[in-house]
């Protein structure tokens, strides 16, 4: 609301200054030579003319105000991502510019004409010099001077720099984020965006049941994350941009993302396609999953135990240690019991991988599990076979 207010009396000042230049422009125009012999139409013409320059003015203005005012609130927000140390720094620098600038200016404005304008000219070069040393020599002048940093350091930057996370609702509750955040492989802060914290505090005092338990379930693993990971996982209330109160938590992350230039984490298949949409990374964790499942290629054997009947007549179901769905044919009869199968085929699907496979006879007691045989059939076993015979 403050920004609109200030846009609306920023484009009035520039109106009303564009107006009274339109009227000395038409006080000029209307004095030449070629006005003096209009007669008695004269006075009229004059009037609609001044009125014409008016408003030509006022509407010049009017436009010039909205690209500048643009321009100043885009500025101002990529100043807000600028660290504060970088901020005094490069006020110093100014500083140091201007003053160098006005001790030649002693010299040079006594040039006969062009003073002023060597002047103005040489302010520019001895600005940016200026800046570029004070920006250079930064950590130097905080070593120095450990007051102009105010406090610490090491504290955490009040806007998250480019290229890092946010979180989405959904990917918190599923919790498995917390696990790939202990790994290690999420490089760089992880930011909580307020309104997705408000969004959990909302399902976790939702009169259903089930609702109630996810919402809770999503603070207690951002609490276990933030406890845990105390300089990765963050909460994060300054947006720097104004967030339409009336979209949704998946608009106002896909906004804060593009405005942000971060990544948004989320196993959520609808945000990821819209996020990508509006040129915002996504990083789905369900992806992540389907990555790093056991490559099974067709002629495989593995262990499966069957769990459940199939569609087809005579087909059995069962699951690997990952989740991935295993087919069975002829396996209907011998639910509840493990099947040494061979693989036949590997369909990838947006749900996942599935494995469609026939039956090779009984499990011997004493053998492995799915996964670790999988593992074992699926290039690590392969490849410790291939060293063994070498020796």
């Amino acid at each position: 609301m403050a920004v609109r207010v200030m846009g609306f009396l920023f484009s009035i000042c520039f109106s009303l200054a564009g107006a009274w230049i339109g009227e000395r422009v038409s006080q000029w125009y209307l004095g030449l030579p070629a006005w003096r012999d209009l007669g008695a139409a004269e006075d009229l013409v004059r009037i609609l003319y001044q009125v014409a320059f008016w408003i030509l003015g006022f509407l010049v203005g009017f436009i010039v105000a909205g690209v500048l005012f643009r321009q100043v609130v885009a500025l101002g927000s990529s100043l807000r991502r600028v660290p504060a140390q970088d901020k005094i720094a490069g006020v110093i620098g100014i500083i140091i510019g201007l003053t160098l600038a006005a001790l030649l200016s002693v010299l040079l404005y006594r040039i006969p004409v062009y003073g002023p304008l060597v002047v103005l000219l040489l302010a520019i070069p001895c600005i940016y010099l200026g800046g570029t040393i004070a920006m250079s020599m930064k950590e130097e002048l905080f070593y120095f001077f450990p007051r102009l940093s105010g406090g610490d350091s090491e504290a955490a930057p009040a806007q998250p720099p480019p290229r890092s996370k946010l979180l989405d609702t959904n990917v918190i509750i599923d919790g498995r984020i917390a696990d790939i955040c202990r790994t290690g492989f999420v490089q760089g802060p992880v930011y909580v965006p307020g309104f997705v914290l408000e969004e959990l505090h909302l399902i976790a005092d939702s009169p259903d049941a089930l609702k109630r338990n996810r919402g809770r379930r999503g603070l207690d693993i951002l609490n276990q994350m933030q406890t845990e990971l105390k300089m990765l996982v963050q909460v994060y209330d300054d947006y720097g941009i104004e967030l339409d109160p009336n979209d949704g938590v998946d608009q106002k992350l896909v906004k804060l993302g593009k405005h942000l230039e971060a990544s948004i984490i989320t196993n959520d298949f609808n945000l990821n396609k819209v996020a990508q949409l509006q040129g915002v990374d996504v990083l789905n964790i369900n992806e992540l999953a389907n990555a790093v499942k056991p490559v099974v290629l067709p002629g495989e054997e593995m262990i499966v135990a069957i769990v459940k009947e199939g569609r087809e007549p005579m087909q059995g179901v069962g699951y690997l240690d990952d989740g991935t769905m295993v087919v069975v044919q002829q396996g209907k009869d011998h639910i509840g019991g493990t099947l040494r199968v061979t693989v036949t085929s590997v369909i990838q699907t947006l749900a996942g991988r599935m494995i469609f496979a026939d039956v090779k006879g009984p499990a011997q007691s004493g053998e492995g599990n799915a996964e670790q045989d999988v593992r074992n059939h699926s290039g690590g076993g392969e490849r410790r076979k291939a060293r063994s015979a070498e020796r």
